[in-house]
């Protein structure tokens, strides 16, 4: 991979902490300083599952997939996280126990991670940062809460909608094995889903 410090500009994650508004642009400058480049190549793991996690990541470009084994270890996809967003376990993170989850690289990552110790320390040091990260968690709980909702309320065939619209870089990178299990379908039914669709996932 290329050195952090010459191709890891910090202007993405400048802007991602100013866009809540509690962050100005000199704090945002200040506070992304307590960021470290961090790189992960195609297939590589962010988090194991087993493991506590200990970073704080933010996305500023690639696309990564959270996934858990079910009774019969299969593979089942539990989140995808396209650039421009944080990326970790929350739970694992803030309750410091270990990962039932796996986050795994899907394309060449690259981002700015911060560990938990020194997170904590800006949480304190500073309030702007604080209330900054209190609105990502907020918005977190409630795209897990509509997600949940979608899952018993939409179709297959709206959530496969819904995915193409917000995320339509998932259908270009991630498998078709993974698409469904994140869906809830099986293979064949989301190959009879993406006919009627645009969409084109990787087989």
């Amino acid at each position: 991979m290329p050195s952090p410090a010459k191709h890891l500009p910090p202007e993405k994650l400048v802007l991602f902490l100013q866009s809540r508004g509690h962050i100005n642009a000199a704090q945002a400058l200040e506070i992304a300083g307590q960021f470290s480049p961090k790189f992960l190549s195609k297939h590589e793991f962010l988090l194991r599952e087993g493991k506590v996690c200990d970073d704080y990541f933010f996305l500023d470009r690639g696309l990564l997939r959270a996934f858990a084994h079910n009774p019969a270890g299969n593979e089942v996809t539990t989140a995808f996280y396209p650039s421009g967003q944080t990326v970790l376990e929350v739970s694992s993170f803030f309750n410091r126990i270990p990962s039932q989850e796996n986050i795994q690289a899907l394309t060449d990552c690259a981002g700015w991670v911060v560990p938990f110790a020194q997170l904590n320390a800006l949480f304190h040091a500073r309030p702007e940062f604080r209330e900054f990260g209190r609105s990502v968690l907020v918005q977190g709980f409630a795209a897990l809460k509509n997600r949940m909702l979608d899952m018993i309320t939409a179709t297959a065939t709206e959530r496969y909608e819904q995915l193409l619209r917000n995320s339509p870089e998932v259908l270009q990178h991630a498998p078709v094995k993974h698409i469904a299990t994140y869906l809830g379908v099986t293979d064949t039914s989301l190959s009879r889903i993406r006919a009627g669709a645009k969409g084109v996932g990787k087989e």
